[in-house]
Order: structure tokens, then sequence, then C-alpha cells
């Protein structure tokens, strides 16, 4: 195939809106701003529309309206940005003839790794977002302090990470690609002092390869190691490792419907598959008997016992490995036969072997959160023999992109 870059418009849709941000058509990140809002909800219902009647091919009730996202802008609570001695330069910038700086901390260009688009203003992240990764930016330039060289793997400035939570709290990690003491105390030291109202500051030294910390150790430089998020009077701890929805009030929202579509009255043993940090676990136990929560990432499910501990939810249970290989029939003789199961897999899936004992256990209900459309249409055509589609809602957690999130209710065939 071909791609191709628009150099000029005859004409514009009528439905084409202005975008907000000056970075859009570089930027990777909100391909969506020059669609109103309204229309990006219209796109994205058909998406899943169009994903079950091609992909699925079964009967399926009329999917929901999706619901949308009270903010449009500044929803997400966690960004992270690369630092670059090589930034991307706009092709009007290289006609103009003018020198630029070259260190950048920004963005990845998409579909090339070593070049940054420089963010000045990203409307994706409220609080101070915007102005710590401006004057962090402003501090190194003045002190000369290396941006990273991503082709050479060298420089002090690798990544910075800010989180943040409905509750106003902030989290922000510096990633080093040098182990420089005297350098990297002088940086966090100004984060310190210039943005007291961040409570966790953090900090990890990584030279391998890729920008992943998952096995690094990190350093908490200042504040707690962690940030807390609430959803109806629950508290979930956040580390510098956890997972948690990146959209905080749509989250609520998403889990809102899985707890409707799972249908509890109290007296339910549920599964709740690829639990991650806990979370849809945690949201439901007070409606249900137990809770068996798996999940393929051990850290996630400490953070996820943590999590029942500090609400003081004392009807889950939590397990760490892969789900094909801990989801068998042994398990489930060992605890109870699952009245309800909730799976929310990532982008791939379920794998088929998890497929095939969902439909030996025979659960009367499947609830199914989904990030992709297309494979949870996948998964559904293959719970066909057993399992009908009762429900169907879309939920948007990402304006501005193409992105939806689905929540599916199956129920077993009579």
């Amino acid at each position: 195939f071909m791609e191709g870059e628009a150099v000029h418009f005859h004409e514009f849709s009528k439905d084409r809106i202005e975008p907000f941000c000056a970075h859009f058509g570089v930027c990777g990140g909100c391909k969506w701003q020059h669609i109103n809002y309204e229309l990006q909800k219209t796109y994205k219902r058909q998406q899943v529309v169009d994903q079950f009647q091609r992909i699925a091919k079964v009967p399926i009730p009329e999917v929901s309206p999706i619901l949308g996202s009270a903010e449009t802008k500044y929803y997400r609570n966690k960004l992270d940005f690369t630092f670059s001695n090589s930034r991307w330069l706009t092709r009007e910038e290289i006609n103009s003839g003018k020198e630029f700086e070259r260190n950048a901390l920004g963005f990845h260009i998409p579909k090339m790794f070593d070049k940054i688009v420089d963010i000045e203003h990203c409307y994706l992240q409220g609080g101070i977002s915007n102005d710590v990764r401006n004057s962090l930016r402003e501090f190194a330039l003045s002190h000369q302090l290396a941006f990273y060289d991503i082709r050479n793997q060298v420089g002090l400035l690798r990544n910075l990470i800010i989180r943040t939570t409905s509750t106003g709290q902030t989290m922000v990690i510096v990633q080093f690609g040098e182990n420089d003491p005297e350098s990297i105390t002088l940086v966090m030291e100004f984060l310190k002092n210039k943005f007291p109202e961040i409570i966790s500051l953090l900090y990890v030294i990584n030279t391998k390869g890729n920008e992943t910390f998952h096995d690094l150790e990190l350093v908490t430089f200042s504040g707690l190691p962690y940030i807390e998020e609430e959803m109806e009077g629950l508290k979930f701890r956040i580390g510098p490792k956890s997972f948690y929805q990146t959209n905080s009030n749509q989250a609520y929202e998403l889990y809102k419907v899985a707890r409707e579509f799972a249908d509890l009255k109290g007296d339910e043993v549920v599964f709740d598959l690829y639990t991650g940090t806990g979370t849809i676990a945690n949201f439901v136990a007070k409606q249900a008997k137990q809770v068996i929560g798996v999940e393929y990432v051990e850290a996630a499910i400490e953070d996820a016992k943590l999590n029942s501990q500090i609400n003081g939810i004392e009807n889950t249970l939590f397990y760490a490995g892969d789900m094909k290989d801990i989801l068998t029939e042994d398990f489930v003789a060992s605890h109870a036969k699952p009245d309800v199961i909730i799976t929310d897999p990532p982008r791939a899936g379920m794998h088929e072997d998890v497929v095939q004992m969902l439909l030996r256990l025979e659960s009367p209900t499947i609830v199914y959160v989904s990030c992709n459309p297309a494979t949870q249409a996948r998964d559904v055509a293959l719970l066909a023999d057993k399992y009908q589609v009762e429900r169907i809602q879309p939920v948007d957690m990402f304006p501005q992109t193409y992105h939806v999130e689905n929540v599916v209710r199956l129920t077993l065939k009579s």
C-alpha cells in the first residue's frame, strides 16, 4: 500500500471544524480534532456496529448510544513525554531557513521512533502538567543538560511521566539515561522546589535499549511512592508501575456499565479475568458473594490485594499467572463455578484456550469489556455456540481519537 500526505484542501467537509491544538497534524495524539464531538461519537458507535456485523456475524440487539465523555479536553491522568536531541522540524520550519533549538521534550512522531515533536501546550492533561514539562525543559536547556540521543542511546534526560488523579494528586517520574548523581539531584531538587504540589516525586535510571522500567527499581526522591484515586468512596492506590484507566471519570462510567450488565444480587461468585490492579473486582465486590481476579502481571495482583485491604474488602481473591494456564478445571473445582464472568482482556482479545474454557464453564452471564471491538467481535463469534448477545454499550474513553471501548453482556442460551 501507499501512504500520502495532504498538501492542499480544495474544499472542506461541512462537518470539519478548526482544530484547537497548534500541534494538530504533526503530533500523533489527537487525530480527530477536526471532527466535532457529536460526529466523533457517531463514528465510534458505527465502528462497533461494523465490527460486529462484519466479524462476529451473530444476531445482535441495537447498539446503545455511545456514552460520551463529559470532558473532551484535559481528560487523561497519565502522559509520557520523551526527551530528544533530534527535534522534529516541520516543512515550514525547514523552508524558513531559520535556526531552531534541536532539543525537544514531547511526543514521538508517528512511525518515526527517533523524532520528537516539541510540545508547548498539550490539551490532554490538566493540572500542572504543562507547567512541569515546560519548566523542566527550560531548566535543562539553561543548565546544558544532555537530552537523550535515541539512536545512539546516550544522554542524561530520557523520559518524563506525569500522573494525576481526579482528587488533585500529582505524581512525577523522571527517567534518566545515565547514572550521574550530581545532575540527577540537580533536576529532582528543581522539581521539588518549583512544584511543592507534587506529592509523589520519583526517578529511575534506565540504561536499557527501551523505555520500559517495570523491571527497574524506582527511587522516591520526595513525598509518597504512590498517589490515590477515588471512586464511589473506594480508594485505589496507584504506584509508578501500576495500570489504571487513563480517563478517571470515564473509567467510573465504564465500570458502572460493567456492574449493571453483571446484574449482581449478592449471592454470586464472580470471576474477573484480566483483573489488572483489581479495580473492577473491588468495584463490584460489595454486590457479590465472592470475586476471584486473575491477572498475568504479578505486581498488578499485589496492587489488587492492597486495594482490597485499604478498602476493607474481604471477599476478593487474586491470582497471578497466564490466564490460559490458571483458568483450568482444577482451578474452578478448588473455588466455585462462577455465576458471572467479567473479562477485560488486552487489545489482542482472549486466548482461544480461555474462550474454550468459558464455553465449558457455561456461566449464566459473561460481561466482556474491550478496548478493541474487532477482537471482541471475534471472541463473541467463538462463544456463539452457547452464548447470545443481550446488550452492547460503547463508551468513549478517548475523545479526539478513533479509539472506543465497548461492553457486551452475553447470556447462556437456554
